[in-house]
């Protein structure tokens, strides 16, 4: 699409609008549901925004993954580590904070990029 002499790729702004809304979403639902309307938040950003099934799982993927490693490293920073230290030496992580704050956001990441690509594969059926 050419506007005003700029090209403007309109499949990588809706892969940016997606991680925008997803994260967003997420963080919105977060505070009133379960730690798995993160997948409802997902799915629905992929239903409503057409996008390819990598683009899709990518999205999901990395709108949660920012949100929780901003999150998680933002309340570790808040309570002086104690707590992920504690777990994080229960873990066989070698009581590391950042690794454990990472593993926490690539779990959740996975759920929201399996929920995205869900949905757009249920998109892809009708």
């Amino acid at each position: 699409m050419k506007r005003a002499g700029r090209f403007i790729d309109t499949s990588m702004f809706r892969y940016i609008v997606s991680i925008l809304l997803t994260a967003l979403l997420s963080f919105v639902l977060g505070l009133y549901l379960p730690w798995w309307s993160i997948a409802l938040s997902a799915f629905a950003v992929s239903m409503i925004i057409p996008q390819r099934p990598v683009m899709s799982f990518l999205a999901g993927f990395l709108g949660v993954f920012l949100l929780w490693e901003i999150l998680a490293w933002w309340i570790d920073t808040k309570n002086n580590h104690i707590l992920s230290q504690k777990i994080a030496t229960v873990l066989p992580l070698g009581g590391s904070t950042l690794l454990l704050i990472f593993i926490t956001s690539l779990v959740g990441s996975l759920v929201a990029g399996f929920a995205a690509l869900t949905a757009c594969y249920t998109r892809k059926k009708k």
